[in-house]
């Protein structure tokens, strides 16, 4: 999902939706999945084109307790809410990035 060529110079409008994602993707309201999507955001925020962020906040739109069974494997993403995105987040969790060392 993220992309190396980050633009140097972004806009305020898209500096400013990078903060609020990041700030909801680290505040969701359960520690787990604080931990989970807040991990994976952060690390990959700056190179997160719109297309990106538009589709992280589909994600972010789904219930806690489902984000959290399909982030650890707990149980099957459906087909009807797996996209790239998703699988990428939990990809990342699954190889441990973002957890608390």
């Amino acid at each position: 999902m993220q992309h190396t060529d980050t633009d140097p110079s972004p806009s305020p409008v898209l500096e400013h939706r990078r903060r609020r994602i990041l700030f909801r993707a680290t505040h969701r309201g359960t520690y787990e999945n604080d931990i989970l999507i807040g991990g994976y955001v952060r690390a990959r925020i700056a190179g997160f084109t719109d297309a990106d962020l538009d589709a992280l906040e589909e994600v972010m739109e789904l219930p806690d307790a489902m984000l959290a069974d399909w982030l650890t494997g707990r149980q099957p993403i459906p087909a009807d809410c797996d996209t790239p995105m998703l699988r990428a987040i939990r990809q990342a969790a699954e190889d441990g990035e973002g957890q608390p060392r």
